[in-house]
């Protein structure tokens, strides 16, 4: 598969802050490449970059979208990309069809043209039947169906979501998944930032996680938690483990759960016994873990 993003050595600062160090990083035509991290830690950087909003106090060795430089040739990128930012953006003051016909004029759309677009992006994203509603009455997961539905007008080859499900309910979450799946399966390249461990294992074919501007670890989520985390994790209130107790799991603490990993199910239910109560928690590893383990840090730090 063909490369559309190529980033190698890029580093940002704004005034004496280093945004990003060293970022280095492919994504291939038709997958999901998901970037995770912790507030602050330079994924918006690298997707404003990417698209050409950031441009300036920037360093790199190579930085190119669709073989172009969005330095200078961010015009030309947007015309192939589809962007939805953190925020909605959207007018309040006018309906679904007019904030998605007049964005549609960006695009040099003629109008039986954008017409019938939109239609098809109503139809896709189930907002057909409110068209002619105004945003201001739209619940939080339609004006973000909305804001993914108007990325598309110019059925892009690259999709950027910035975080678009984060504060969202589980149902509105799992139907937008649902639609980046299937634009997948279309043919769309997309790139995607994501405070939800969940969300980057359901979606991401691969995933960066970063963390103080730099990249930690890459690869494919699955892939990654079974070379570096242990399968099995037994999580206990710190103040019910003595410190003196022996064991020879490995354990990392943070803060209220010290949290014990090992390949050896049975060892680590024989272990929990040994604290004699019946509320703590014996699960899989899962991206969280994984997380945790190269940054130390909560996603929400």
């Amino acid at each position: 598969m063909r490369e559309i993003i190529r980033i190698e050595n890029l580093s940002k600062k704004y005034g004496n802050f280093v945004a990003l160090k060293n970022v280095s990083l492919e994504v291939k035509e038709g997958e999901i490449y998901g970037l995770l991290g912790p507030n602050g830690a330079g994924k918006t950087t690298l997707m404003k970059t990417i698209y050409g909003k950031s441009k300036y106090s920037i360093e790199y060795k190579e930085l190119s979208v669709f073989g172009l430089n969005p330095l200078k040739d961010d015009i030309k990128i947007r015309c192939f990309t589809g962007i939805v930012p953190q925020d909605d953006n959207l007018d309040y003051e006018l309906s679904v069809l007019q904030n998605l016909y007049i964005f549609s004029k960006y695009f040099g759309l003629a109008k039986k043209e954008s017409l019938k677009r939109i239609e098809e992006l109503l139809n896709f994203m189930e907002l057909n039947d409110k068209r002619n509603v105004k945003i201001r009455e739209l619940s939080g997961g339609m004006r973000r169906r909305l804001t993914i539905a108007r990325a598309l007008l110019n059925k892009p080859s690259l999709l950027i979501l910035d975080e678009p499900t984060t504060g969202l309910d589980p149902q509105v979450r799992h139907t937008i998944w649902d639609k980046i799946r299937k634009l997948k399966a279309e043919g769309v390249t997309i790139l995607i930032t994501t405070h939800y461990m969940d969300e980057a294992y359901q979606l991401c074919d691969r995933i960066s996680i970063m963390n103080l501007g730099e990249k930690i670890i890459e690869g494919n989520p699955k892939k990654l938690i079974s070379e570096n985390i242990e399968n099995y994790v037994l999580e206990i209130p710190t103040n019910l483990y003595k410190h003196n107790k022996e064991h020879h799991f490995r354990s990392e603490n943070f803060g209220e759960i010290t949290r014990f990993f090992s390949n050896d199910l049975m060892r680590l239910k024989e272990f929990s016994t040994s604290f004699g109560v019946d509320n703590l928690i014996l699960r899989q590893s899962n991206l969280e873990d994984l997380f945790l383990k190269f940054t130390g840090r909560k996603l929400d730090e």
